[in-house]
């Protein structure tokens, strides 16, 4: 069983880094990719829930992450990359890796906005970025085809946004996520 686990592991390792990566290009193109995701995810997100639009403008800030997870059966691991953005128009930008136990399978991709409705806790999740819980979602879509169980979270002084762009997964999981500066492109 633990020799099983091990491929497993090693399997998720090799596999993972493409599903969330930016890739190859200049820092100014990998900026400009980051942030045409993050228009195109606060649009999908305003045509789903438009009073975020109005909690957005009022905050301190937010962030928008894109991030690939897989599940093979009890062990979870992600990776993204995003930026958060405050209200003088600053950009950091930031990579993030979960991973987790639990029971599941699948793949997915999916997209997390965060609302920071203080200064502090802008700060904090820039400077700290942790975080650590519990998931448990389902997901079935390929493009516009599909469901999803969307989430919607409050987490102290911040608000979080996710929903799945595409994938197939069926998991509960433990999970730990860390956030950091990407120091290349910041």
């Amino acid at each position: 069983m633990f020799r099983r686990l091990s491929y497993l592991v090693l399997l998720i390792v090799i596999l993972l880094p493409g599903c969330a990566s930016m890739g190859s290009g200049t820092v100014a193109e990998k900026r400009q990719s980051i942030l045409a995701m993050k228009t195109q995810v606060l649009n999908q997100l305003y045509k789903q829930k438009p009073y975020v639009k109005e909690q957005i403008k009022s905050s301190p800030g937010y962030a928008v992450f894109s991030n690939a997870n897989i599940n093979l059966i009890v062990v979870s691991a992600g990776t993204g990359y995003g930026v958060v953005t405050s209200a003088s128009g600053k950009n950091t930008y930031m990579n993030m890796a979960e991973g987790g136990v639990g029971l599941g399978v699948g793949a997915k991709d999916y997209r997390i906005v965060m609302v920071f409705h203080t200064q502090k806790a802008m700060d904090n999740f820039i400077k700290n970025g942790w975080t650590f819980g519990g998931n448990a979602d389902a997901a079935a879509k390929i493009t516009d085809k599909g469901a999803s169980v969307q989430g919607e979270a409050y987490y102290g002084d911040v608000t979080v946004y996710t929903f799945t762009e595409s994938g197939l997964a069926l998991q509960a999981t433990v999970k730990g996520t860390k956030f950091w500066p990407d120091t290349e492109l910041n």
